[in-house]
């Protein structure tokens, strides 16, 4: 029987909570998630967990913040001044928006409080300093992709092929 090694594709239904019990992200009702192994598509600990799971194989494990999305931290906070803001924007705390880095890559980022002089944004993942849960199946093992690429299907973008984080 094949099992999952890196350079391989891999189709995992899967199930991801948060320690109360909460759902963050779910394959149900959609295609599995299709990633290729080794390829840097998944957090780490969570690819770990597939190697040399076989088709059918069942498993749930718990990842510490480390070996997922790490821990919060501080230094991932940013303030902008308000008059850099377009008066358009309208920025409300807890609005998720999308801020460009120098090299044209967006990464989103919570805003935690606005005034007259600041807004001050979170630049940590939504899912940084929680342990996580994950109940996966191997649904498929093969040596090609067999869905369409459609620009990076995991969960490590929080929300896999589905959409954001919760």
């Amino acid at each position: 029987m094949e099992k999952v090694e890196n350079g391989l594709f891999v189709q995992v239904a899967y199930k991801g909570t948060l320690g109360d019990g909460e759902v963050f992200d779910s394959s149900e009702g959609r295609e599995p998630l299709e990633v290729q192994m080794g390829a840097g598509q998944l957090i780490p600990g969570f690819e770990a967990a597939l190697i040399d799971m076989a088709k059918g194989d069942k498993k749930t494990f718990t990842l510490d913040p480390e070996e997922a999305y790490g821990e919060r931290s501080d230094e991932h906070t940013m303030d902008f001044p308000a008059s850099d803001v377009p008066p358009e924007m309208n920025p409300q705390v807890g609005q998720t928006i999308a801020l460009t880095t120098p090299e044209g890559q967006q990464v989103p980022a919570v805003i935690t409080s606005v005034d007259d002089e600041k807004v001050s944004v979170d630049l940590n993942h939504p899912l940084a300093g929680e342990s996580l849960t994950f109940e996966i199946e191997v649904v498929g093992i093969t040596k090609e992709a067999t869905q369409k690429a459609e620009g990076g299907c995991s969960p490590s973008d929080c929300g896999g092929c589905g959409g954001g984080c919760h």
